[in-house]
């Protein structure tokens, strides 16, 4: 069933900008698809994701010397990790990526997450980030994959397509998951890559053979896994 037309003050009112929740922090969900940032110093988000803002902000790409010389030689040989762009001054800032849902999460100091790099969308100054990455497979992909490490104290926003599961791991609680479809994990797990070309045509859209993301791990924690796979980072080099 169709809604009546609406007058454009209605539109207006029902579109307009939410308004944050009282001690709420800087992140706030404008929408499922977008985030609204109340920036009051600087803050760190994806190149590409801003869509609109207000006030006194200024937008500047991080420099190499900020990302330093391991993150970028990370980047070369991975051709993952995440450009940013730092959002300084005062202002509101809005985000968005290709209308994904996102995912707010508050790290507490020394509490981290890694991301796939294309599922970053912004974090706090405080956060700290570094580029991982993930050997496996017998040499299948010298390069192996890798995602951005994010660690605490400050708020964090992911993207995914659809709605997120999250899979535990743990002491006998093992998980298989197809790189493409992988969003974040628990920071302290170090997933593996592995073959089984008895699930070829299952996993590994763009391999030709069945690629898995292996998580065990003798502490409790979990692997977010979306219902759509990414394009192959595997398959032309880019993230």
């Amino acid at each position: 069933m169709s809604a009546a037309p609406q007058g454009l003050a209605a539109f207006a009112a029902a579109a307009g900008e939410a308004p944050a929740a009282p001690g709420g922090g800087a992140f706030h969900l404008q929408s499922s698809k977008m985030l609204r940032v109340q920036v009051t110093s600087s803050v760190l988000v994806k190149v590409g994701a801003m869509v609109a803002y207000r006030g006194a902000l200024s937008f500047n790409r991080t420099s190499a010397r900020k990302q330093g010389v391991g993150r970028l030689l990370k980047k070369m040989v991975t051709g993952e990790g995440v450009s940013l762009t730092v959002a300084a001054g005062q202002g509101a800032l809005y985000l968005a990526d290709d209308a994904k849902n996102i995912i707010l999460l508050q790290l507490s100091a020394g509490e981290s997450i890694s991301v796939s790099g294309s599922d970053v969308l912004a974090f706090q100054e405080g956060v700290s980030w570094d580029v991982r990455m993930v050997q496996g497979a017998g040499g299948m992909m010298s390069a192996g994959l890798s995602n951005v490490l994010l660690t605490g104290p400050g708020a964090v926003a992911i993207t995914c397509h659809g709605d997120p599961l999250a899979l535990s791991v743990g002491p006998g609680v093992d998980a298989c998951v197809d790189p493409d479809a992988a969003v974040a994990w628990s920071g302290h797990l170090k997933p593996t890559l592995k073959t089984d070309i008895s699930l070829r045509g299952v996993f590994g859209r763009g391999s030709g053979e069945a690629i898995q993301m292996a998580f065990a791990s003798a502490t409790p924690g979990f692997v977010v896994v979306q219902p759509y796979e990414e394009k192959s980072m595997q398959s032309d080099g880019t993230c």
